[in-house]
């Protein structure tokens, strides 16, 4: 059977602060606002091939992301085209204000792909990866 589906069309991700999270994919990560829903209030976000809705959680009382205890969401990941520009976007998110950095750029299992995770200033999980392959 061939697959019903085409793809990714956005995703949907929650976060503890909205105006954070958008200046991050804004302004760190070079993405361009492409709509929104103030009175929701989301924000969508584009880096003219993924597009995310940011939506900022209903009230300040929340459970903060756990991978190992949470359904849906593990972590976004975001490929790059060359190792170089890796390097380049984890020193630039490494020094955003509100980033944690969980690893920096290092080989995934035995290579050779390399990869870095960090958490947004909004919380969310995201992963820089280049692949060679």
């Amino acid at each position: 059977m061939d697959a019903l589906t085409q793809g990714i069309d956005h995703v949907g991700l929650t976060v503890s602060d909205l105006k954070a999270s958008v200046a991050f994919f804004t302004g760190c990560l070079g993405w361009s606002v492409i709509g929104g829903k103030p009175d929701y209030p989301a924000t969508f976000v584009s880096d003219g091939v993924s597009r995310l809705t940011l939506w900022q959680v209903a009230d300040g009382s929340f459970v903060p992301f756990d991978r190992s205890h949470n359904v849906g969401l593990h972590h976004l990941a975001l490929k790059l085209g060359s190792l170089a520009a890796l390097q380049t976007l984890y020193e630039l998110v490494a020094e955003w204000d509100g980033v944690v950095v969980e690893f920096s750029p290092e080989p995934s299992g035995g290579g050779p792909k390399i990869h870095c995770m960090i958490r947004e200033p909004g919380g969310c999980r995201i992963e820089f990866s280049w692949d060679p392959r």
